[in-house]
Protein backbone atom coordinates (compact mmCIF):
# COMPACT_ATOMS: atom_id res chain seq x y z
CA UNK A 1 0.00 0.00 0.00
CA UNK A 2 1.08 3.61 -0.53
CA UNK A 3 2.70 5.00 2.62
CA UNK A 4 0.84 7.98 4.00
CA UNK A 5 2.23 11.33 2.88
CA UNK A 6 2.74 12.53 6.46
CA UNK A 7 5.00 9.56 7.25
CA UNK A 8 6.84 9.95 3.94
CA UNK A 9 7.57 13.63 4.53
CA UNK A 10 9.52 12.79 7.67
CA UNK A 11 12.04 11.10 5.37
CA UNK A 12 12.23 13.83 2.75
CA UNK A 13 15.20 16.19 2.50
CA UNK A 14 16.28 19.20 0.47
CA UNK A 15 17.77 17.95 -2.83
CA UNK A 16 20.34 20.79 -2.75
CA UNK A 17 21.64 20.64 0.82
CA UNK A 18 20.20 17.46 2.31
CA UNK A 19 18.64 19.51 5.11
CA UNK A 20 15.37 18.62 6.81
CA UNK A 21 12.26 20.13 5.26
CA UNK A 22 9.30 21.85 6.91
CA UNK A 23 6.05 21.18 5.05
CA UNK A 24 2.90 23.25 4.80
CA UNK A 25 -0.57 21.74 4.48
CA UNK A 26 -0.54 22.34 0.71
CA UNK A 27 2.65 20.30 0.24
CA UNK A 28 5.04 23.21 -0.23
CA UNK A 29 8.31 22.84 1.68
CA UNK A 30 11.04 25.04 3.10
CA UNK A 31 14.37 24.28 4.75
CA UNK A 32 14.63 25.20 8.42
CA UNK A 33 16.89 28.14 7.60
CA UNK A 34 14.33 29.44 5.09
CA UNK A 35 16.87 29.60 2.26
CA UNK A 36 15.33 26.92 0.03
CA UNK A 37 11.66 26.81 -0.94
CA UNK A 38 9.85 24.14 -2.96
CA UNK A 39 6.43 24.42 -4.55
CA UNK A 40 3.78 21.72 -4.82
CA UNK A 41 1.14 20.60 -7.29
CA UNK A 42 -2.14 19.29 -5.87
CA UNK A 43 -0.36 18.41 -2.63
CA UNK A 44 2.68 16.77 -4.20
CA UNK A 45 5.96 18.53 -3.31
CA UNK A 46 8.23 19.27 -6.31
CA UNK A 47 11.64 18.53 -4.82
CA UNK A 48 13.93 19.24 -7.77
CA UNK A 49 17.12 21.28 -7.89
CA UNK A 50 16.47 22.81 -11.31
CA UNK A 51 19.95 24.33 -11.44
CA UNK A 52 21.44 20.82 -11.64
CA UNK A 53 18.67 18.98 -13.48
CA UNK A 54 17.87 18.50 -17.16
CA UNK A 55 14.26 19.13 -16.20
CA UNK A 56 13.19 22.68 -16.92
CA UNK A 57 11.10 24.53 -14.38
CA UNK A 58 7.81 24.32 -16.26
CA UNK A 59 4.74 24.04 -14.08
CA UNK A 60 2.81 22.52 -16.97
CA UNK A 61 4.91 19.35 -16.68
CA UNK A 62 3.71 18.78 -13.14
CA UNK A 63 0.03 19.66 -13.32
CA UNK A 64 -2.55 17.00 -12.38
CA UNK A 65 -3.60 16.79 -16.02
CA UNK A 66 -0.06 16.19 -17.26
CA UNK A 67 1.79 12.89 -17.66
CA UNK A 68 5.12 14.63 -17.98
CA UNK A 69 7.18 15.47 -21.01
CA UNK A 70 6.29 12.17 -22.68
CA UNK A 71 2.71 11.14 -23.53
CA UNK A 72 1.55 8.05 -21.62
CA UNK A 73 -1.75 6.95 -23.17
CA UNK A 74 -4.30 4.92 -21.22
CA UNK A 75 -5.69 1.76 -22.76
CA UNK A 76 -9.12 0.19 -22.33
CA UNK A 77 -11.17 -2.55 -23.96
CA UNK A 78 -9.72 -3.98 -27.18
CA UNK A 79 -6.78 -1.58 -27.05
CA UNK A 80 -5.79 -2.91 -23.63
CA UNK A 81 -5.96 -6.49 -24.96
CA UNK A 82 -3.76 -5.56 -27.94
CA UNK A 83 -1.35 -3.76 -25.62
CA UNK A 84 -0.97 -6.93 -23.55
CA UNK A 85 -0.15 -8.91 -26.69
CA UNK A 86 2.45 -6.38 -27.77
CA UNK A 87 3.93 -5.83 -24.30
CA UNK A 88 3.10 -8.84 -22.14
CA UNK A 89 4.08 -9.02 -18.47
CA UNK A 90 7.43 -10.74 -18.14
CA UNK A 91 7.42 -13.85 -15.94
CA UNK A 92 10.92 -12.91 -14.77
CA UNK A 93 9.60 -9.65 -13.34
CA UNK A 94 6.73 -11.25 -11.45
CA UNK A 95 9.02 -13.93 -10.01
CA UNK A 96 11.69 -11.40 -9.04
CA UNK A 97 9.25 -9.03 -7.37
CA UNK A 98 7.81 -11.94 -5.39
CA UNK A 99 11.32 -12.94 -4.33
CA UNK A 100 12.16 -9.34 -3.44
CA UNK A 101 9.11 -8.97 -1.19
CA UNK A 102 9.89 -12.28 0.53
CA UNK A 103 13.52 -11.29 1.11
CA UNK A 104 12.52 -7.88 2.50
CA UNK A 105 9.94 -9.39 4.84
CA UNK A 106 12.50 -11.87 6.16
CA UNK A 107 14.25 -8.94 7.86
CA UNK A 108 11.32 -6.57 8.45
CA UNK A 109 7.61 -7.39 8.87
CA UNK A 110 6.67 -4.11 7.18
CA UNK A 111 9.49 -3.11 4.81
CA UNK A 112 9.66 0.37 3.32
CA UNK A 113 10.18 0.24 -0.46
CA UNK A 114 11.03 3.17 -2.71
CA UNK A 115 9.90 2.95 -6.34
CA UNK A 116 11.80 5.27 -8.66
CA UNK A 117 9.61 6.16 -11.62
CA UNK A 118 6.61 4.75 -9.80
CA UNK A 119 4.07 7.21 -11.13
CA UNK A 120 2.93 4.43 -13.45
CA UNK A 121 2.70 0.90 -12.07
CA UNK A 122 5.35 -1.08 -13.95
CA UNK A 123 4.57 -4.36 -15.67
CA UNK A 124 4.83 -7.26 -13.25
CA UNK A 125 5.22 -5.03 -10.16
CA UNK A 126 1.57 -5.02 -9.11
CA UNK A 127 2.33 -7.19 -6.07
CA UNK A 128 4.31 -4.32 -4.54
CA UNK A 129 1.33 -2.00 -4.74
CA UNK A 130 -1.16 -4.62 -3.53
CA UNK A 131 0.78 -6.03 -0.55
CA UNK A 132 -0.63 -4.46 2.62
CA UNK A 133 2.61 -5.30 4.45
CA UNK A 134 4.77 -3.15 2.17
CA UNK A 135 5.11 0.56 2.93
CA UNK A 136 5.43 1.87 -0.61
CA UNK A 137 6.93 5.25 -1.47
CA UNK A 138 6.76 6.09 -5.17
CA UNK A 139 7.99 9.18 -6.95
CA UNK A 140 8.31 10.32 -10.54
CA UNK A 141 8.98 13.36 -12.69
CA UNK A 142 5.28 14.03 -13.22
CA UNK A 143 2.09 14.25 -11.19
CA UNK A 144 0.47 10.88 -10.47
CA UNK A 145 -2.00 9.49 -7.98
CA UNK A 146 0.61 6.81 -7.19
CA UNK A 147 3.40 9.29 -6.43
CA UNK A 148 4.03 10.93 -3.05
CA UNK A 149 6.41 13.56 -4.41
CA UNK A 150 8.01 14.74 -7.66
CA UNK A 151 11.80 14.52 -7.95
CA UNK A 152 14.83 13.89 -10.16
CA UNK A 153 16.50 10.54 -9.40
CA UNK A 154 19.94 12.14 -9.79
CA UNK A 155 19.31 13.76 -6.39
CA UNK A 156 16.79 11.69 -4.46
CA UNK A 157 15.41 14.04 -1.77
CA UNK A 158 15.44 11.47 1.04
CA UNK A 159 17.49 10.81 4.18
CA UNK A 160 20.42 8.40 4.17
CA UNK A 161 19.57 4.78 4.92
CA UNK A 162 15.83 5.36 5.23
CA UNK A 163 14.38 2.57 3.04
CA UNK A 164 14.66 -1.22 3.02
CA UNK A 165 14.35 -1.68 -0.72
CA UNK A 166 14.45 0.20 -4.01
CA UNK A 167 12.83 -0.74 -7.31
CA UNK A 168 13.97 1.01 -10.49
CA UNK A 169 12.29 -0.47 -13.57
CA UNK A 170 12.76 0.94 -17.09
CA UNK A 171 14.22 4.17 -15.69
CA UNK A 172 18.02 4.07 -15.95
CA UNK A 173 17.92 4.34 -19.74
CA UNK A 174 16.15 7.68 -19.31
CA UNK A 175 18.66 9.38 -16.99
CA UNK A 176 21.81 11.17 -18.14
CA UNK A 177 24.01 9.78 -15.38
CA UNK A 178 22.95 6.24 -14.39
CA UNK A 179 25.96 5.78 -12.08
CA UNK A 180 24.93 8.87 -10.13
CA UNK A 181 21.39 7.52 -9.74
CA UNK A 182 22.70 4.15 -8.56
CA UNK A 183 24.92 5.98 -6.05
CA UNK A 184 21.80 7.73 -4.75
CA UNK A 185 20.05 4.36 -4.47
CA UNK A 186 22.96 3.04 -2.42
CA UNK A 187 22.79 6.11 -0.17
CA UNK A 188 19.08 5.91 0.70
CA UNK A 189 19.16 2.16 1.35
CA UNK A 190 19.71 0.94 4.90
CA UNK A 191 22.72 -1.35 5.49
CA UNK A 192 21.93 -4.65 3.79
CA UNK A 193 19.02 -3.09 1.87
CA UNK A 194 17.94 -4.56 -1.46
CA UNK A 195 17.71 -3.11 -4.96
CA UNK A 196 15.85 -4.50 -7.96
CA UNK A 197 16.53 -2.99 -11.40
CA UNK A 198 15.41 -3.66 -14.96
CA UNK A 199 17.07 -1.84 -17.84
CA UNK A 200 16.95 -2.30 -21.64
CA UNK A 201 19.75 -4.02 -23.53
CA UNK A 202 18.72 -4.40 -27.19
CA UNK A 203 15.81 -2.02 -27.54
CA UNK A 204 15.30 0.77 -30.02
CA UNK A 205 14.94 4.35 -28.84
CA UNK A 206 11.70 5.09 -27.03
CA UNK A 207 10.53 8.33 -25.40
CA UNK A 208 12.55 10.25 -28.00
CA UNK A 209 15.03 12.75 -26.56
CA UNK A 210 14.63 11.26 -23.07
CA UNK A 211 16.36 7.97 -23.94
CA UNK A 212 20.14 7.75 -23.41
CA UNK A 213 21.63 4.41 -22.38
CA UNK A 214 21.66 0.61 -22.82
CA UNK A 215 23.36 -2.17 -20.83
CA UNK A 216 24.57 -5.70 -21.41
CA UNK A 217 24.11 -8.00 -18.42
CA UNK A 218 27.81 -7.59 -17.56
CA UNK A 219 27.63 -3.80 -17.88
CA UNK A 220 24.52 -3.74 -15.73
CA UNK A 221 26.28 -5.80 -13.07
CA UNK A 222 29.20 -3.37 -13.03
CA UNK A 223 26.84 -0.42 -12.78
CA UNK A 224 25.69 -1.98 -9.49
CA UNK A 225 29.23 -2.87 -8.46
CA UNK A 226 28.69 -1.62 -4.91
CA UNK A 227 26.02 -4.25 -4.37
CA UNK A 228 26.34 -7.94 -3.57
CA UNK A 229 24.75 -10.04 -6.32
CA UNK A 230 21.59 -11.96 -5.46
CA UNK A 231 20.38 -12.70 -8.97
CA UNK A 232 20.80 -11.34 -12.49
CA UNK A 233 19.69 -12.27 -15.98
CA UNK A 234 17.76 -11.42 -19.13
CA UNK A 235 14.33 -9.85 -18.78
CA UNK A 236 12.51 -9.97 -22.07
CA UNK A 237 14.44 -12.42 -24.21
CA UNK A 238 15.37 -12.83 -27.86
CA UNK A 239 11.77 -13.17 -29.05
CA UNK A 240 10.74 -9.92 -27.40
CA UNK A 241 13.84 -8.25 -28.81
CA UNK A 242 12.94 -9.46 -32.34
CA UNK A 243 9.41 -8.08 -31.95
CA UNK A 244 10.89 -4.67 -31.16
CA UNK A 245 13.18 -4.88 -34.19
CA UNK A 246 10.37 -5.82 -36.57
CA UNK A 247 8.25 -2.97 -35.22
CA UNK A 248 10.96 -0.38 -35.80
CA UNK A 249 12.05 -1.85 -39.13
CA UNK A 250 8.54 -1.59 -40.56
CA UNK A 251 7.85 1.86 -39.08
CA UNK A 252 11.15 3.08 -40.56
CA UNK A 253 10.49 1.67 -44.04
CA UNK A 254 6.92 2.96 -44.21
CA UNK A 255 7.49 6.09 -42.07
CA UNK A 256 4.55 4.99 -39.95
CA UNK A 257 4.38 4.13 -36.27
CA UNK A 258 1.01 2.46 -36.86
CA UNK A 259 2.47 0.20 -39.56
CA UNK A 260 5.17 -0.86 -37.11
CA UNK A 261 2.64 -1.73 -34.43
CA UNK A 262 0.55 -3.75 -36.89
CA UNK A 263 3.66 -5.69 -37.93
CA UNK A 264 4.57 -6.27 -34.29
CA UNK A 265 1.07 -7.52 -33.56
CA UNK A 266 1.35 -10.04 -36.41
CA UNK A 267 4.39 -11.64 -34.75
CA UNK A 268 3.33 -11.38 -31.09
CA UNK A 269 3.97 -15.12 -30.74
CA UNK A 270 7.72 -14.54 -31.01
CA UNK A 271 7.71 -13.62 -27.32
CA UNK A 272 6.83 -17.24 -26.52
CA UNK A 273 10.37 -18.25 -27.55
CA UNK A 274 11.69 -16.32 -24.54
CA UNK A 275 10.58 -19.26 -22.40
CA UNK A 276 12.65 -21.88 -24.21
CA UNK A 277 15.86 -20.04 -25.12
CA UNK A 278 18.61 -20.78 -22.53
CA UNK A 279 19.57 -17.84 -20.35
CA UNK A 280 23.16 -17.92 -21.63
CA UNK A 281 22.02 -17.27 -25.21
CA UNK A 282 19.37 -14.80 -24.11
CA UNK A 283 22.03 -12.87 -22.19
CA UNK A 284 23.77 -12.08 -25.49
CA UNK A 285 20.63 -10.94 -27.31
CA UNK A 286 17.95 -10.03 -24.78
CA UNK A 287 15.57 -7.11 -24.92
CA UNK A 288 16.45 -6.18 -21.35
CA UNK A 289 18.33 -7.30 -18.25
CA UNK A 290 17.61 -7.34 -14.52
CA UNK A 291 19.70 -7.15 -11.37
CA UNK A 292 18.83 -7.85 -7.76
CA UNK A 293 21.44 -7.08 -5.14
CA UNK A 294 22.17 -6.20 -1.54
CA UNK A 295 23.87 -2.99 -0.41
CA UNK A 296 27.49 -3.80 0.33
CA UNK A 297 30.68 -2.16 1.58
CA UNK A 298 32.67 -4.03 -1.04
CA UNK A 299 33.07 -3.04 -4.68
CA UNK A 300 33.17 -5.41 -7.65
CA UNK A 301 36.59 -5.14 -9.29
CA UNK A 302 37.09 -4.64 -13.05
CA UNK A 303 38.58 -8.15 -13.25
CA UNK A 304 35.52 -9.61 -11.53
CA UNK A 305 33.31 -7.74 -13.99
CA UNK A 306 35.02 -9.61 -16.84
CA UNK A 307 34.70 -12.99 -15.13
CA UNK A 308 31.02 -12.29 -14.43
CA UNK A 309 30.08 -12.73 -18.15
CA UNK A 310 27.26 -15.29 -18.48
CA UNK A 311 26.67 -15.37 -22.22
CA UNK A 312 27.14 -18.23 -24.66
CA UNK A 313 30.27 -16.92 -26.39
Amino acid sequence: MIEQAVMCRKLLRCPRSGDTLVFSDDGTATTADGLQHYTAIDGLPILIDFDRSVIENRERLFSPRSTGAVARPRYAGAKRWIKRLLSPDKPETRANITALIAALKSTSPSPRVLVIGGGTIGQGTQALYEDAGVKLIAFDLYWSKNALFIADAHAIPMADGCVDGVVVQAVLEHVLEPARVVSEIWRVLRPGGLVYAETPFLQQVHEGPYDFTRYTESGHRYLFRNFELIRSGPCGGVGTQLMWSIDYFVRSVFRSRLAGKVAKLSVFWLAWFDRIVPASYASDAASGVFFMGRKSKHTLSPHDAISFYRGAQ
